[in-house]
């Protein structure tokens, strides 16, 4: 009767332990290096990060370069547990990049040149888009963006 309760006292830890460990882990800015462009990560504007579904973190200087490393490695793209980017209006808090919107301004230039700002709602987007100009995206567009871009280069 012991082995039995021992297997699933054993099964639930690994769960716990297992489910613990996808979660987002803080950007160490000016310490940690992109894992597209390998250059450092200065701006908590703009950070980026993947969590795969082992729970490893790969952290990037911007949505430009987290959107090219999906792009890049399909492979990742399907393991990938969490995708989150940095929200412009509140510096270093990482939020879902499948739910932010980003507005592509020429007036807010990021790290990567593609000038695009994450936010965490439509209304702080729009808003955003009467101050500055530009164009309202969605993560998809963002991705599909980059990977036009990338193509021409």
């Amino acid at each position: 009767m012991k082995l039995p309760v021992n297997i699933i006292s054993i099964m639930l830890l690994l769960g716990v332990i297992a489910g613990c460990q996808v979660e987002p882990k803080p950007i160490a800015y000016g310490a940690a290096n992109c894992a597209h462009c390998n250059m450092l990560i200065s701006d908590n504007r703009y950070g980026a990060e993947l969590v795969n579904d082992k729970g490893k973190p790969y952290f990037f200087d911007s949505a430009e370069c987290l959107a090219a490393y999906l792009n890049q490695q399909p492979a990742q793209q399907q393991k990938a547990a969490l995708v989150l980017v940095s929200d412009f209006t509140n510096p270093g808090e990482l939020i879902d990049a499948h739910t932010a919107r980003f507005l592509q301004s020429n007036a807010l230039p990021s790290p990567m040149g593609m000038n695009l700002t994450a936010v965490a709602d439509e209304a702080t987007a729009k808003k955003m888009q009467q101050e500055h100009g530009g164009e309202l995206l969605t993560w998809d567009q963002v991705v599909l963006a980059i990977k036009n871009n990338d193509k021409h280069h």
